[in-house]
């Protein structure tokens, strides 16, 4: 691929964290993080018939998945105050794993929502709903 790249690394229990810096980032992350979920998967499935005990890999390039956990966040506040205030549900999607966790762990707290997963395989999407008890305990009029 011709792309010159540093990688430094740490390692947490079971866990290998990467973060690479090169010169073609973009190429590497690819459009919505696809390429770099795609070399994460190579990545650990190489190591995986390598190793005997069982290691995770996980890549960042340019701090890529901080910036996109970032994003999500925002984006799945934003989603939250509409919820809120129409009190209707909002599907957003389809989101992979990584990104999925995210969403619900940044609306955890939210005790008038909660969020599910819905879909096939791999890439799903999220409803965010308003809370059933919420709703039986506000009324109608309120």
């Amino acid at each position: 691929m011709e792309i010159e790249a540093d990688v430094e690394g740490f390692a947490r229990e079971r866990d290998i964290y990467l973060a690479i810096k090169g010169d073609k980032d973009g190429i590497l992350i690819g459009k919505h993080g696809r390429t770099l979920d795609a070399l994460q998967l190579l990545v650990n499935r190489m190591i995986k018939k390598q190793m005997i005990e069982p290691v995770r890999i996980f890549l960042d390039i340019d701090q890529y998945r901080s910036r996109r956990s970032d994003s999500l966040a925002r984006m799945a506040s934003h989603f939250a105050q509409k919820v809120k205030a129409t009190g209707k549900a909002i599907t957003i999607g389809p989101f992979n794993a990584y990104d999925r966790r995210t969403i619900h762990i940044a609306l955890q707290e939210e005790t008038s929502l909660r969020t599910e997963s819905i879909g096939e395989g791999m890439i799903k999407k999220i409803v965010i709903l308003p809370n059933r008890e919420e709703e039986k305990d506000t009324g109608p009029d309120e």
